[in-house]
């Protein structure tokens, strides 16, 4: 694998991904098996999603979707938003971002420092501060949607566009394969857009079938796995919205999904900070929890891959580093 450091480049879009891969062995001290991180807040918008905002891109260019000027529209919680405004300001497109007032203070503001237009939606009724569920979810779609038809912008759509899972596959999941060796034998990741654990997934398990690849879903907010959804708000923000469906899960294998407590995946945020020192949002511990969910059971002795999806950076104003 080249270093993406060793030529001059172009412009900032060409910094995203071959993150690096390292081993939380102090987190893991005195259990069977491994944990190894892949450190995607590193992209040049601090997260995983700045992948498959230049993906979704390039590929409506590539097929005529998106005309030189075009206004680009999405919905985010933060990530994918601030993905899009980077990519959108090198290549010459205006982007608006549309997002719940439930999200941190810190993503609006670092997507309209990039340029963008951000359009905050109020929450529904009875619903925190913080914690955005899936009624949250579902009135910023609907105001995503009227935005798009009165500008007539192409909606970079990361819940039904291929260019979401593809940069997985194409990209994190060989990524992964290359510096391991390939010597996996597990994946956990947790659900937001569904696009990281299905191109992941996707692209392990061609590698060898046998590496066990897992949902994460916050406890109370598990439609996916079929359970319980009576506490759809949560404070892990960026997913867990409690859908049952989603469109980039179809027809990808995977072995099950985990869930884990808001107190749980806090916990295993700060410890990342304090003991490995990764400064990650919360998706991130929830990743963790689960991952030594499974060393501590099922899966002991394994080595098991995750994902640092984005920067504690942006949760300085959130209740996880009160």
């Amino acid at each position: 694998m080249s270093n993406r450091y060793d030529a001059l480049l172009p412009d900032i879009s060409h910094v995203i991904g071959n993150t690096p891969l390292v081993c939380l062995d102090r987190l893991t001290a005195g259990l069977e098996g491994r944990i190894v991180a892949k450190l995607e807040y590193l992209n040049p918008g601090f997260s995983k999603k700045d992948r498959p905002a230049l993906q979704i891109i390039k590929e409506a260019e590539q097929a005529g979707h998106l005309m030189p000027g075009q206004t680009v529209v999405e919905l985010t919680s933060g990530n994918m938003g601030t993905g899009l405004a980077i990519v959108c300001g090198v290549r010459g497109y205006p982007f608006v971002a549309v997002m719940s007032e439930g999200n941190s203070e810190e993503r609006a503001r670092m997507m309209r420092a990039l340029g963008a237009e951000v359009i905050l939606v109020e929450q529904a009724p009875g619903s925190v501060k913080g914690e955005v569920s899936g009624a949250d979810l579902a009135l910023v779609e609907e105001k995503t949607q009227a935005v798009v038809e009165e500008r007539g912008a192409f909606r970079a759509d990361q819940f039904l566009l291929e260019g979401n899972r593809h940069s997985h596959l194409q990209g994190t999941g060989p990524e992964i394969i290359a510096q391991t060796g390939g010597k996996l034998d597990g994946f956990v990741d947790f659900v937001g857009s569904g696009g990281t654990l299905s191109g992941v997934s996707q692209a392990l398990k061609a590698h060898n079938p046998n590496i066990q690849c897992f949902g994460v879903e916050p406890a109370g907010a598990t439609a996916l796995a079929g359970g319980d959804r009576s506490q759809p708000d949560h404070p892990i923000q960026g997913g867990g919205y409690n859908m049952e469906r989603l469109a980039s899960l179809e027809g990808i294998t995977l072995d099950g999904f985990l869930e884990v407590t808001a107190e749980d995946a806090i916990a295993c945020t700060r410890q990342l900070a304090r003991a490995e020192g990764i400064f990650a949002g919360f998706s991130a511990g929830a990743n963790i929890a689960a991952a030594l969910q499974l060393l501590k059971g099922e899966m002991a002795g394994a080595t098991l891959a995750v994902v640092i999806c984005d920067s504690g950076l942006k949760y300085l104003s959130t209740p996880l580093w009160d």
